[in-house]
């Protein structure tokens, strides 16, 4: 699995979220995952957190790919945010971020979790993409340069 559009549909985008801080981001979407889930948000936000014990998953340039795995779930999904006003989320670069992928597979996903971190990675560390998606008007302008291949060739 290597293409966005497996990954996350235009009912995957938020542009409403305004958390003060990580760990409201973090409910905020584990109550609209898990939604789309039907999984428990409470395992969802421990995965996250956990997953950011580890590391901080912004890698820079206001972009954070927040990741992990769920029991339940049948294959690789994504949500996209994109907050009013960054976030500081201990990011390699010190900046707050503002543009998350959120990511997460099944247990047992193994390499199609980490061709899925890798694809998400590679659009998102994009320049003139970045720019476009915090310039979008609305979900389906983001959702349509999210998928779009040809917008970083």
């Amino acid at each position: 699995m290597n293409k966005l559009a497996e990954i996350i549909g235009p009912d995957r985008i938020e542009t409403a979220f305004n958390p003060s801080n990580k760990k409201s981001l973090f409910q905020q979407v584990g109550q609209w995952a898990g939604q789309k889930f039907l999984i428990n948000p409470k395992q969802i936000v421990e995965r996250l957190h956990e997953r950011e014990h580890l590391g901080s998953t912004g890698f820079g340039h206001g972009i954070a790919i927040p990741h992990g795995k769920l029991d339940g779930l049948k294959h690789v999904s994504g949500f996209f945010v994109r907050l009013k006003e960054p976030i500081e989320f201990d990011a390699v670069d010190k900046l707050p971020v503002d543009l998350l992928f959120f990511l997460f597979s099944p247990t047992d996903a193994g390499i199609d979790h980490l061709r899925s971190l890798a694809c998400v990675s590679r659009r998102l560390r994009d320049g003139d993409l970045r720019a476009k998606l915090r310039g979008a008007s609305s979900g389906d302008a983001l959702y349509a340069l999210l998928i779009d291949e040809n917008e970083t060739k």
